[in-house]
């Protein structure tokens, strides 16, 4: 079954299946929003929070995840995968500032 992901940051949506992690589901389509790196949970780079929805995870290091933010909904994007529709926020480390104008 597939469920709608939404990086409410940018604003990208994108459908993603229960047997795919939250930011293999968005790499796939070509999408962005979470930063990508090692995609196997030893970099941190994919951190977010899940604002609404409810995902399943995988084991997750606790250097870069800790009990007290997964219970707040912080998890690892490459070690998640959505059991119904996500609204999630990055706050991974590569997250890319906006210089005003000018």
């Amino acid at each position: 079954m597939k469920h709608q992901i939404c990086i409410q940051d940018s604003g990208e949506h994108y459908a993603c299946g229960e047997h795919k992690s939250l930011l293999l589901g968005m790499v796939a389509l070509g999408k962005k929003g979470i930063p990508v790196g090692c995609r196997s949970g030893g970099c941190g780079v994919c951190k977010v929070q899940v604002l609404a929805g409810q995902v399943q995870t995988q084991v997750m290091s606790r250097a870069h995840v800790s009990a007290g933010e997964q219970a707040q909904g912080v998890v690892l994007a490459c070690r998640a995968s959505p059991r119904s529709d996500v609204t999630l926020s990055v706050i991974g480390q590569l997250r890319k500032r906006f210089k005003p104008p000018g």
